[in-house]
């Protein structure tokens, strides 16, 4: 017991120190080059907010195996030698959420503050309008948990009468189990309803932050992770059936070249407009608007711009280009078929052991276990996998409905151009959704991650505090989750196959 516990213990530190690297690798691969020597507060929490995201998803496999290292003990305090996992789990999301609320506004309101002002002037600014934000929530948190701060269990009474201890067990069958004349007289199925009773405590404070928190993050889950769970691999197979079939000409490249400089002019000129706006002192919601517009416009050009550049590749290595730009949408034609079976089998998995009551089969929770027989940690890699696969549909998700709809902030994550607001912004969502993924994951495989401390929290607490708690009898969230999926592949089914191309539809205040 103890070295396994001790092998459990290394490899969580092993991976906690690769995902703090690969963030790493992440931030400078992706960040932009006005950025490279400045920000390093922000760099600081968008590479502490990845990791703790990363960890919070690898944590339920981790608690699983966890679990498992208590499977053969022979005396009942052997699970005490393992990781603390309950406290772990409330030490990450305690931290989720002071980052999400607190840390990560800051961060964003310090970056962009004005440029001309003090450092001192930039980090008072930031701190009244976190402080302002801290206080509102606090004082919502404080009056909740005073009011329907509890967790109301239902309960059953059973009692059976007593006997001599039998020298043959002969009266004892599988159709009478239990002592007494009555069939299944100890059985909570099969009591009366005057048996059943509500058992109400207090929970704990961390505990209801916890579930507040994801409570918001379900939402914005159910939303983006339904949206995403379709996009995701329908975006991959779509972009490759509307990839360039063959190099263009010059003539044709001028031609394209020239429009896309035209359209580049145009926002130019709208973003000029929108500037003095803003000096003068008018920004209203029309302005805003307007601003949105033309991000969109701007990141839609840029599509392009690369798309034209595909089609047209320059240089003395034209030809090897060319071969690597039909290779990658390969990769992608590839990757969205895999992904497609992925998100089919999460859909399908949600439908057949979540909303139909009682579940057709456990599904997925069978696979891992199974694979869990074939080798100890292949079950628990694959759990892994489809817990980081519906956290990639939520951002997938995002950034879609960000090009869809004006009133969402677009903040696209781009290879060596990402700006710091865009990079706190998306981890912000992401460490928000995570607590969602990890509760939706606990509910969806609860026969596979049965008895962990997750479950306790997750499936047990959550599930039965005051207030929300019917938000997950009747599966609100899976029904609004498999509800988005289902309108998303209508959509992709319909009009996948176009190419987006920038609206110009956006109004300048005269």
């Amino acid at each position: 017991m103890g070295d396994f516990n001790l092998a459990l213990l290394i490899v969580a530190i092993v991976i906690c120190v690769i995902v703090f690297i690969f963030n790493v690798y992440l931030l400078i691969n992706y960040q932009h080059p006005d950025d490279a020597n400045q920000a390093y507060f922000p760099k600081f929490v968008v590479v502490f907010g990845l990791s703790i995201a990363a960890i919070s998803i690898l944590m339920l496999p981790a608690d699983v195996a966890n679990r498992q290292a208590c499977r053969r003990a022979i005396y009942n305090g052997a699970c005490h030698l393992t990781l603390p996992m309950k406290d772990l789990w409330l030490a990450v999301y305690i931290v989720d959420a002071v980052l999400v609320f607190l840390i990560i506004p800051f961060a964003m309101f310090y970056y962009e503050g004005d440029q001309e002002k003090t450092v001192g002037k930039r980090i008072k600014s930031a701190m009244i309008w976190v402080a302002t934000s801290a206080i509102v929530c606090a004082l919502a948190l404080g009056i909740l948990y005073s009011l329907i701060g509890k967790v109301d269990f239902t309960v059953r009474h059973l009692s059976s009468s007593t006997t001599n201890f039998p020298s043959t067990w002969t009266e004892f069958s599988s159709t009478q189990p239990c002592i007494g004349t009555s069939v299944h007289q100890c059985s909570a199925y099969s009591a009366n309803a005057s048996s059943e009773t509500t058992w109400t405590m207090r929970a704990t404070f961390p505990e209801y932050v916890v579930a507040l928190a994801t409570i918001v993050g379900s939402v914005l889950f159910s939303i983006f992770g339904g949206v995403g769970i379709a996009c995701l691999p329908l975006g991959l197979i779509f972009s490759f059936f509307r990839r360039p079939k063959a190099v263009i000409t010059r003539s044709q490249y001028i031609k394209e070249a020239t429009e896309l400089g035209k359209k580049a002019r145009e926002l130019k000129k709208a973003a000029d407009a929108l500037r003095q706006e803003e000096k003068s002192g008018s920004k209203g919601r029309k302005w805003r608007k307007n601003v949105k517009a033309v991000e969109k416009e701007l990141l839609l050009l840029e599509e392009d711009v690369k798309a034209l550049e595909e089609m047209y590749p320059q240089g003395e290595k034209a030809e090897a280009t060319w071969a690597f730009t039909v290779l990658g949408y390969l990769a992608k034609f590839v990757l969205g078929i895999l992904g497609l079976i992925v998100s089919v089998a999460w859909v399908a998995h949600i439908v057949i052991y979540i909303l139909i009551n009682p579940p057709l089969s456990p599904f997925l929770n069978e696979v891992f276990i199974k694979l869990d027989d074939v080798w100890g940690l292949l079950g628990t890699a694959a759990f892994a996998f489809f817990c980081f696969y519906l956290l990639l549909a939520v951002v997938a998700g995002a950034m879609m409905l960000g090009l869809r709809l004006v009133f969402i902030t677009i903040h696209p994550m781009k290879w060596g151009a990402t700006l710091m607001n865009s990079f706190l912004f998306n981890v912000g969502l992401i460490l928000l959704c995570s607590i969602s993924v990890i509760q939706f994951c606990s509910t969806a495989f609860a026969y596979y991650a049965q008895a962990t401390a997750a479950q306790e929290i997750f499936g047990h607490t959550l599930e039965s505090l005051r207030g929300i708690k019917y938000l997950y009898k009747y599966n609100v969230f899976q029904i609004a989750f498999v509800a988005f999926a289902g309108l998303t592949f209508v959509f992709y089914a319909a009009f996948g196959w176009k190419r987006r191309r920038p609206s110009g539809r956006f109004q300048l205040s005269t």
